[in-house]
């Protein structure tokens, strides 16, 4: 059986603290969560372990997150020799991106997909961060993880998602996973 292992972290800073989005490096991860099909756990990662987290990500049959592509390995890249994106990746956002030719929030196909709304946002973390509630931010980030899991499982057994557009209307997607 694959060892997919679902992906996400969050930062220290805001794009706008490090000088822009094309400085994603420098935001610095505060947390990173994955978690394994193989082993059938969560992993949380502080930055003192972002080591151990690349190597679980290099070593996965395949990583799933939502985008991680541009985002996350960008972040993690600050820390590591490594190209991540040489890891086998799929980037559900990516990819919904391709197929309906504009990026949708991991809350819009959360909410209409699964009806489990995100629980707080990156801009959240970024203040709890800054108050060192390190618990919250793994917290957050672990249930994001989850719903990028369920997100992953459902269109990749049903072949469809569903969003709400921004004129809130609910509609379907369909993906090849």
């Amino acid at each position: 059986m694959a060892n997919i292992v679902y992906f996400d972290l969050e930062t220290q800073k805001s794009a706008a603290e490090v000088g822009g989005w094309n400085r994603k490096a420098d935001m610095k991860m505060s947390v990173g969560v994955t978690f394994s099909t193989g082993s059938g756990e969560y992993k949380i990662y502080d930055e003192a372990h972002v080591q151990d987290l690349v190597k679980e990500l290099m070593r996965a049959d395949l990583v799933v997150g939502f985008n991680i592509l541009n985002f996350d390995y960008a972040v993690l890249g600050g820390y590591s020799p490594l190209d991540l994106t040489q890891a086998p990746t799929l980037d559900l956002m990516a990819d919904l991106e391709t197929i309906l030719g504009h990026r949708l929030s991991l809350d819009a196909v959360a909410k209409a997909t699964l009806n489990a709304p995100k629980i707080a946002d990156g801009m959240q973390a970024l203040r709890w961060w800054k108050e060192g509630k390190l618990l919250e931010i793994a917290e957050y980030c672990c249930f994001d993880v989850k719903i990028t899991k369920d997100v992953h499982e459902y269109g990749k057994s049903r072949g469809e998602l569903f969003y709400v557009d921004r004129l809130g209307q609910k509609k379907s997607v369909k993906v090849k996973w």
